[in-house]
């Protein structure tokens, strides 16, 4: 019985002493400083753990499907681009001082499934800036941003410029017709 009052008390006092921490303010929260290791662990774990867990029954499209795929391009230039830039394309001035920094996709996205993928676009992640785009989007363009995203990981700059450019080609030719 003492054994259990002891294990009891101590637990108590590490709640008391954890909650006079939260309230005295002295976490640094601001985002020029980055978290401690443990905090750094305990974030890191819950996200990487409620990303798979909330997307275990979801089923992913066919990643290899060209319209798909080519629609995700069009999304990735409009919706993403701007934070996680591409393969050769260096991230705009603003994302260094976003804390944490938004993942360079090309590489972050061998880490997850599809579906994972889809949850995150879909949902977005609290307290990372990464927004949630299933109000805004479609199922299906979320879908392209998957199928595109994953295509990316085996992308290289040049192949990316390229669709850039491309890209560029059929609006001007678009907005010449349009004259």
């Amino acid at each position: 019985m003492r054994t259990f009052l002891t294990f009891v008390g101590t637990l108590v006092a590490l709640i008391i002493a954890f909650l006079i921490y939260i309230y005295s303010g002295l976490y640094d929260i601001s985002a020029t400083v980055p978290h401690n290791a443990i905090t750094k662990w305990i974030i890191n774990k819950t996200v990487d753990n409620s990303i798979k867990y909330h997307a275990e029954l979801i089923e992913a499209l066919d990643m290899n499907d060209t319209s798909l795929i080519n629609l995700g391009y069009n999304e990735y230039t409009h919706s993403c681009i701007g934070c996680h830039g591409g393969p050769g394309i260096t991230k705009p001035p603003n994302a260094p001082s976003m804390y944490p920094h938004p993942p360079a996709l090309e590489h972050a996205a061998t880490e997850w499934k599809p579906a994972e993928l889809y949850w995150i676009i879909k949902n977005g992640i609290k307290m990372t800036g990464m927004p949630e785009f299933g109000s805004a989007k479609s199922n299906n363009q979320l879908w392209s941003l998957v199928a595109f995203v994953k295509k990316m990981t085996k992308m290289t700059p040049e192949q990316f410029k390229a669709l850039r450019n491309s890209e560029k080609k059929d609006l001007l030719r678009y907005q010449q017709k349009g004259r």
